[in-house]
């Protein structure tokens, strides 16, 4: 995601354009002397220029030392510093006879566009009395050429229009790319809230599925427990009962389960165990749901695999990853689970007709039984979201889908 811009951002900027203006003043104390012959007093001048570069200093300090608690007053008095340099520069040299006086205008129009209506105003005001001042109070310069003097001036004119022209485009460009930033940031927060929202309610309507699946589930139970003990069944039918017992048993811990498990990054009474053991178990347990779905599975965790922290959304995520796979692909799907520098990666691949055209991917939820992509595959994205994971899909060569979860052992580890 991009970062939004901050009160920082402005001031960086702030910092560079004050450098540009230390470069102009040195520029134009080494070349006018030089190549137009007019004296300056680089007596007066020079410490103008120097007072800049040590306010500069200071404030490359002020932002590696203070943090990022940048306020507009700030802003606003580090815009009338360089219009105060300015003006005590062009006050040595001609005042508002000189063309230079034009770079109050930057000024001006980058003020408005760091700091508040109120302070812009302020600044703007600041600088129409400086250049009004200029106009009376100010140090000629001896220019024995009176023609020659009219010739530079209009071409310091141009120069300094082509200047001013050069660094309000660059400021509003900079400032235009930050805006936009923002406003994608906050869309895809917005977003991020809505999907939130709606995992939500779906929590909301599992803890009263939970709540009413209950008794029937215990009645389903306590039946297929009497029908595995019927004497007259034969084995085959039998062995059935028994699994369905298993698997209502199994339906009846997952439902157990939901009060630790929902709205909670780590699941309460989670445990730490090694990576590869925490992935063998959610294949484990998955297999012993869906037993008639062959699971290949390959985890490489290293030697000694990272220890992390048993999450049980996370374990949840992974589960319906496998379950959207075998659904695509009922004849088997394969996990493959590797530590890649500081991130767990699982990926889970099938054989399946891919993922449909048109879907996003974490945003839809299929209500149709379809292609195995539903509200399990909403859910699995929000929980890795909030451990800052990501969640891929790719085609995979020959045909299917290989879904990759990636996840930073930062957020896993205790």
């Amino acid at each position: 995601m991009p970062r939004p811009p901050s009160s920082t951002d402005a001031l960086r900027r702030l910092i560079g354009l004050r450098w540009l203006s230390i470069g102009v003043m040195l520029g134009v104390l080494l070349c006018v002397p030089w190549l137009l012959d007019i004296p300056l007093p680089g007596a007066a001048l020079l410490p103008v220029a120097a007072t800049l570069i040590a306010i500069n200093a200071a404030s490359m300090l002020r932002l590696a030392h203070l943090g990022d608690d940048v306020r507009p007053a700030e802003l606003f008095a580090q815009l009338c510093i360089d219009l105060a340099a300015w003006s005590a520069f062009l006050y040595f040299t001609g005042g508002a006879t000189n063309p230079l006086i034009s770079l109050l205008l930057p000024l001006v129009a980058i003020g408005a566009a760091t700091v508040p209506g109120p302070w812009a105003w302020s600044l703007a005001v600041l600088a129409v009395a400086a250049y009004s001042l200029l106009w009376d109070f100010n140090e000629q310069l001896d220019i024995y050429d009176s023609g020659l003097a009219v010739h530079w001036h209009l071409a310091g004119m141009w120069l300094t229009f082509a200047l001013s022209a050069g660094v309000i485009v660059w400021y509003v460009v900079r400032m235009t790319a930050a805006i936009r930033s923002r406003d994608q940031a906050l869309a895809e927060a917005r977003e991020a809230s809505l999907r939130n929202e709606r995992i939500v309610a779906l929590g909301n309507l599992a803890a009263g599925a939970a709540h009413e699946l209950g008794t029937p589930l215990g009645t389903m139970a306590i039946l297929a427990g009497e029908l595995a003990r019927n004497p007259a069944l034969d084995d085959d039918t039998r062995a059935d009962a028994e699994l369905l017992r298993t698997q209502i048993a199994h339906c009846k811990t997952i439902l157990g389960g939901l009060t630790l498990r929902a709205g909670s990054l780590r699941a309460e009474g989670g445990t730490t165990m090694a990576a590869d053991a925490w992935l063998a178990g959610i294949t484990q347990r998955w297999r012993s749901l869906r037993p008639h779905v062959p699971l290949a599975t390959r985890i490489d965790c290293g030697t000694p695999p990272p220890l992390l922290v048993a999450d049980a959304t996370l374990e949840q995520a992974i589960h319906n990853l496998i379950n959207n796979a075998a659904d695509a692909e009922p004849q088997g799907v394969e996990c493959a689970a590797r530590i890649d520098g500081a991130q767990l990666v699982v990926e889970v691949l099938d054989r399946g007709p891919g993922m449909p055209a048109g879907l996003q991917a974490g945003r839809d939820a299929v209500a149709s039984p379809g292609p195995g992509l539903g509200i399990g595959l909403l859910l699995a994205f929000g929980a890795v979201e909030r451990c800052g994971g990501t969640i891929a899909f790719t085609p995979r060569p020959g045909g299917g889908t290989i879904a990759t979860l990636s996840l930073p052992l930062s957020a896993l580890q205790p």
